[in-house]
């Protein structure tokens, strides 16, 4: 939401001060920790087998056979995916009952929890406290992927809101290089620091506990959800008044402001759908409550149809486009490129450094080539590498500069998808949903990101033997598909105010209804009920 204020430099380079204070903080907490909790299991993988093998024969005399092992192993690891899947259900509620910066604070008791778990487990010797720790960093990584493009969304203006809510994109692969870089042997990678690599999650959290209450709450949400124009009146001036040089500028304001709180409010009485008076199948008027009580009633509210058919299947695109796949490919394809076994472990950091270089260009160009080109440019140019990359596989025994060349397709197709897929996606949930459905969309969205999620890690094994060279023509499909996709039923938001998005949407969805001339866009609701 962004306020009609007087053009002043000083006040534009302190809201940008703030704006960007108000990413970092969600940041660090939120998607960081997805990314990071997500690439640091790899490093101690062998020492923590290790030690459930020693844990179990100090308990019972005899070693625990290699299959349960690997069993205990991969419950550890598939546990975040679920842990995941239960914070994605969490984190409608909590945006709701709490609003969106305090899902973030209370988020991080599960991180505090998480690391004391993980902190202690040698000592204990207890290999179900990382299993539990697992559990429990996966459903924060779940609340964190659905509260904070939601937060970061509805506190930008139209103007920087692709770029800030992709700044999502941008701390997950920020995480994720972090995640490589603290894993290395020379670090906290080593067979005695590994229980401090797992609890190290505890430094973002801390991190966004310090920094995030200083910060605003969603002036959306205060107002739209909470009806609290004057809480969304002090959010939108008090970080003005802290300052004494403009607090002349923030007296000036404040009318102002308050102008356009009221014009807010009163700018969208009705909903799409619904004439004056009326009672449609989405929210009634300012001061109701809304009547979508299930985020599964999206499904068959044919005015949220084409919003619901992209979140789905842009959404569960994303995951099964390949791009996981690769990242446990790449420290294979590494030693066949002859590349030092020793070495191995820095090319790899190589493969989360293309991500977050793709997500930070992606950032700065979203809003001046959009959505639509950047997701339809990203998923063609990951069909066209990941063609080439079978291909090398294909001939990788009959010349030998093949390696290299499947070396560079995972590069080059991680660096296609953190240009579009990886940032985009997320933004989805955001723009097309209007107040009353977003939360529900988020969970809608983290269900279905999580269940893909873990479907991938289980099946891809099974891939990879059934399939052997030709492992990625499932995933060129989903490429394709999710490209054409784009093409003919994505609308463009670039530049759109979520007024002018619903009103798009609204044709869209009902082609053959013409509007009333009472009829003045999007409804304000004074209450989000799930």
């Amino acid at each position: 939401m962004r306020l009609p204020l007087p053009s002043d430099p000083r006040l534009a380079k302190f809201q940008g001060w703030v704006l960007l204070l108000t990413i970092c903080a969600a940041g660090i907490g939120g998607t960081f920790q997805f990314g990071y909790n997500l690439s640091i299991i790899n490093a101690p993988t062998l020492y923590i087998q290790e030690f459930t093998n020693e844990t179990w024969q100090m308990r019972t005399g005899r070693p625990l056979p290699d299959h349960l092992v690997l069993l205990v192993w991969s419950l550890i690891v598939s546990l975040y995916p679920l842990g995941g899947l239960l914070g994605a259900l969490l984190a409608g509620p909590l945006a709701i009952t709490l609003g969106r910066k305090k899902s973030l604070l209370v988020n991080n008791i599960f991180v505090v929890a998480a690391a004391t778990l993980f902190g202690f487990s040698r000592r204990a010797g207890s290999f179900e406290m990382v299993m539990l720790g697992r559990l429990l960093v996966g459903v924060s990584a779940g609340v964190s992927m659905n509260v904070q493009p939601m937060y970061l969304g509805e506190s930008a203006p139209k103007e920087l809101r692709g770029a800030v809510a992709m700044t999502s994109a941008i701390f997950t692969a920020l995480g994720i290089v972090m995640g490589q870089v603290v894993g290395l042997r020379e670090l906290l990678g080593g067979p005695q620091a590994w229980p401090l690599l797992l609890a190290s999650c505890l430094v973002p959290g801390v991190l966004q506990l310090a920094s995030l209450p200083l910060l605003p709450e969603s002036p959306r949400y205060l107002l739209i959800d909470r009806g609290d124009s004057e809480a969304c009146l002090a959010v939108s001036l008090d970080y003005l008044a802290k300052s004494s040089q403009l607090m002349l500028l923030t007296l000036r304001i404040s009318s102002q402001v308050q102008k356009f709180i009221s014009a807010a409010a009163a700018a969208g009485p009705r909903g799409p759908g619904r004439r004056a008076g009326g009672a449609g199948a989405g929210a009634r008027r300012l001061g109701g409550r809304a009547e979508r009580g299930d985020p599964w009633e999206l499904f068959g509210d044919r005015a949220l149809r084409r919003q619901v058919a992209s979140l789905v299947v842009l959404g569960g695109a994303m995951e099964l486009c390949g791009n996981d796949a690769v990242y446990s490919y790449a420290s294979a394809m590494f030693v066949q490129a002859r590349i030092p076994p020793e070495k191995v472990q820095y090319a790899v950091i190589g493969t989360g450094g293309c991500e977050l270089l793709a997500t930070l260009v992606s950032c700065v160009v979203i809003e001046r080539v959009g959505r639509r080109v950047l997701l339809m440019g990203g998923y063609c140019l990951m069909t066209c590498w990941g063609s080439v990359f079978t291909a090398a596989l294909c001939l990788q025994s009959s010349f030998p500069w093949m390696p290299y060349l499947a070396m560079s397709c995972i590069f080059a197709f991680i660096l296609s998808f953190g240009i579009g897929p990886a940032g985009v996606t997320g933004i989805l949930a955001t723009e097309l949903f209007d107040q009353t459905a977003r939360p529900a969309a988020y969970m809608v969205c983290g269900v279905l990101m999580w269940t893909m999620l873990f479907l991938v890690g289980l099946g891809f094994p099974f891939i990879m033997e059934g399939l052997s060279h030709f492992l990625y023509v499932p995933f060129l499909c989903v490429c394709v598909c999710a490209a054409v996709y784009t093409f003919f039923f994505l609308p463009e938001t670039k530049g759109k105010t979520f007024l002018e998005i619903s009103e798009e949407l609204y044709r869209l969805n009902f082609p053959g209804w013409s509007q009333s001339p009472m009829w003045r866009g999007p409804e304000v609701v004074q209450s989000t009920e799930l």
